[in-house]
């Protein structure tokens, strides 16, 4: 078995919509004002963007969990964006179709949270 890498990704009602149809096996693609794809590097943080801001913008956010062979992750640094926990990779969208296929099992909801 390859090694993998936990990616956590805060997620608002329309794009786990998405990664529902899909089984819970890919991302979709980004939209044309999201050139970037943006996971986590930890569930803290992603509890923080979610319950806060997914809330806030729709009413719903939820945090996933997924495992991407570490092969894959290995090509982006980890991004410090804030403080000590506000770390994430930048991804671009033109590379989200490979990362999907670098998943390993499904991607999992692992918190909700609701207006």
């Amino acid at each position: 078995m390859s090694e993998t890498v936990l990616l956590f990704r805060p997620t608002g009602p329309e794009e786990i919509a998405l990664v529902a149809a899909s089984d819970y096996r890919a991302w979709p693609p980004r939209l044309p004002e999201q050139p970037i794809f943006y996971p986590v590097t930890n569930e803290a943080y992603a509890i923080e963007i979610a319950s806060d801001w997914n809330v806030q913008a729709s009413g719903y956010g939820c945090v996933t969990r997924f495992a991407v062979k570490k092969a894959f992750m290995d090509k982006y640094p980890i991004q410090k964006v804030g403080g000590a926990q506000h770390t994430e990779w930048w991804i671009p969208a033109e590379d989200l179709p490979e990362l999907n296929q670098n998943i390993v099992g499904k991607i999992a909801v692992i918190h909700e949270f609701k207006a």
